[in-house]
């Protein structure tokens, strides 16, 4: 598979991202809430609750606030959002998708589009940046938690079920089909890797370097549509700067 390294920049985020905790556990209550909502309480019959679960602790969302969405689900409760996928171009003609968990269509969509046109960018059709990304499982170890070297890593990845492994200075990058996600995932933990990382994600085939004097338009509108109550997840084709 072409590389492409999504740790630098998940890295990049953090900080922001904290300071973003409180909007960030409302994301993933109305996820969850949806998860136990159609699938069933159970996480252990519902694989895609367990995984917004498993989201919501890596997050360090609090216990309670994960069982307050379920027992929400159990519940009489008649909200509903509808998932929606909006693509279009950010400045330099950047591919970037986002998803969206809303309950009110028209103010999302407007709210995407003027996030777009507002940062130099522009909303596009469906299917005209889609075909561009892979939905793929994803998973980082972290290098410093672990002393398996690069040949031991890769046999157990390949043991796993994984698609594909990539390395660098600080971590174990690696790449699963979809639907062999939660396997790859259960092997490694149960072969003692501690996971810094794990997600299905969309992965770009390809990057497109963002020029210099479109990068502090393009990082606002990432930001405003990351911050937007109703998006869910932004994935961009951007380049790396490491990679320019």
């Amino acid at each position: 598979m072409s590389g492409h390294s999504k740790w630098h920049n998940i890295q990049g985020r953090k900080n922001a991202q904290d300071a973003k905790r409180g909007k960030i556990f409302q994301k993933l209550s109305r996820e969850i809430y949806m998860a136990a909502k159609s699938g069933g309480p159970d996480p252990s019959g519902n694989p895609a609750l367990r995984l917004v679960m498993d989201k919501a602790r890596a997050a360090n969302m609090p216990k309670d606030n994960i069982q307050r969405a379920i027992k929400k689900a159990e519940g009489n409760s008649e909200e509903h959002y509808d998932e929606i996928t909006y693509e279009g171009y950010a400045p330099g003609g950047v591919a970037v998708l986002v998803e969206a968990l809303t309950d009110n269509k028209n103010r999302t969509a407007s709210a995407v589009r003027v996030a777009f046109t507002r940062n130099g960018g522009s909303l596009g059709a469906t299917g005209s940046v889609a075909y561009m990304f892979d939905r793929k499982g994803y998973i980082v170890i972290d290098r410093s938690t672990t002393d398996a070297d690069e040949d031991q890593m890769l046999l157990d990845v390949m043991d796993a079920g994984a698609d594909d492994l990539q390395t660098s200075d600080d971590a174990y990058e690696i790449y699963t089909d979809p639907k062999q996600f939660a396997q790859v995932r259960d092997a490694l933990e149960k072969a003692g890797y501690k996971l810094a990382d794990a997600e299905l994600t969309m992965i770009p085939q390809n990057t497109t370097p963002v020029p210099a004097d479109k990068k502090e338009q393009y990082e606002h509108l990432i930001d405003q549509l990351e911050d937007d109550d109703d998006v869910s997840n932004v994935y961009s084709a951007a380049a790396d700067d490491d990679d320019e």
